[in-house]
């Protein structure tokens, strides 16, 4: 892995970021709703509606718009939020550590139990784990992330009462949102075990181990898994990425302070300034995760050079 090829993929954020800071810039800005008449309310009169349009900025020309919001980006100031009026790197790093906290989480669980699952199904193919494991990845991949929060809180919280149902007080807050949020992942890790296992123990050098008399541990962890496992990171780091941008359902459902919440308030209440940074931010996260996979790769196979 040469040091240039980590400053060119960091280049490459510059018109990426550009590119997803124009479309949400936009996207917010087509949507129904006037953020001025939401934050005058139902009642006020035009001359109000008006005056909040001109406080918010948006009496000026959306070009001028993006161009303010861009030339506020490079010297670190996100905006105001229009909703509680505090700075809205504030309001997400405020929020952030509890996304984090629960991403790693959920990508903990998942890469434990979909790797575990998978070497075990890959190994032992067509035997009744195979097929359970495999049946139960089937049903993670199927099920809706807030269905199946609900049916945790039901069972582990109103049942038996072994977790709180809500809230990011206590570790015990953070079992069932983990849970929720990285069953999706743990079955997608699986299956890709799974598969990448069962076309490794079949490659000729497989086989001269095992002829050898190394012992089936040795042949299995030493010989089988690093090279299987490089497909399987990928899909890790696609995971870890998706999971920090895409725990919305979970924080609602179990009433996590997270990003993902701070982003449905911010766009019910068309809080443009939060919306953007929250995106932009998630974004960042996003390359980032994927270039620390393309470093992995070098490591995990050293026949893989980046020039």
């Amino acid at each position: 892995m040469s040091g240039q090829y980590i400053i060119r993929r960091l280049l490459i954020m510059i018109p990426v970021l550009f590119g997803v800071s124009l479309i949400i810039f936009t996207i917010v800005r087509v949507l129904p709703g006037d953020p001025a008449v939401v934050l005058a309310g139902p009642h006020a009169t035009k001359d109000v509606v008006d005056q909040v349009r001109i406080q918010l900025g948006l009496d000026k020309h959306p070009v001028k718009q993006y161009l303010l919001f861009i030339g506020n980006i490079f010297k670190g100031d996100l905006g105001t939020s229009n909703r509680t009026g505090l700075p809205v790197t504030k309001e997400i790093m405020a929020r952030f550590p509890n996304t984090l906290l629960l991403a790693l989480a959920s990508i903990l669980v998942a890469t434990v139990f979909g790797i575990t699952a998978g070497i075990i199904a890959g190994v032992k193919q067509n035997s009744k784990f195979d097929y359970l494991s495999m049946l139960i990845a089937l049903f993670g991949l199927s099920m809706p992330v807030f269905w199946l929060g609900l049916m945790l809180m039901l069972l582990f919280s109103i049942k038996l009462g072994w977790f709180p149902a809500v809230g990011a007080e206590s570790f015990k807050h953070l079992v069932l949102p983990a849970i929720t949020l990285g069953a999706n992942s743990t079955a997608i890790i699986a299956r890709m075990t799974r598969s990448s296992m069962l076309e490794v123990i079949r490659l000729d050098y497989i086989r001269t181990a095992r002829a050898k008399g190394l012992a089936e541990n040795t042949v299995i962890f030493r010989h089988a898994l690093k090279n299987a496992l490089i497909p399987v990171v990928t899909v890790i780091g696609l995971q870890t990425g998706t999971l920090l941008g895409g725990a919305v359902l979970t924080e609602i459902v179990f009433a996590w302070p997270g990003i993902g919440r701070l982003l449905v308030e911010a766009i019910l209440s068309r809080d443009y300034p939060v919306v953007q940074g929250v995106v932009l931010l998630v974004a960042t996260l996003f390359i980032f995760v994927n270039l620390i996979v393309d470093i992995l790769y070098s490591y995990l196979d050293p026949r893989i050079r980046y020039h």
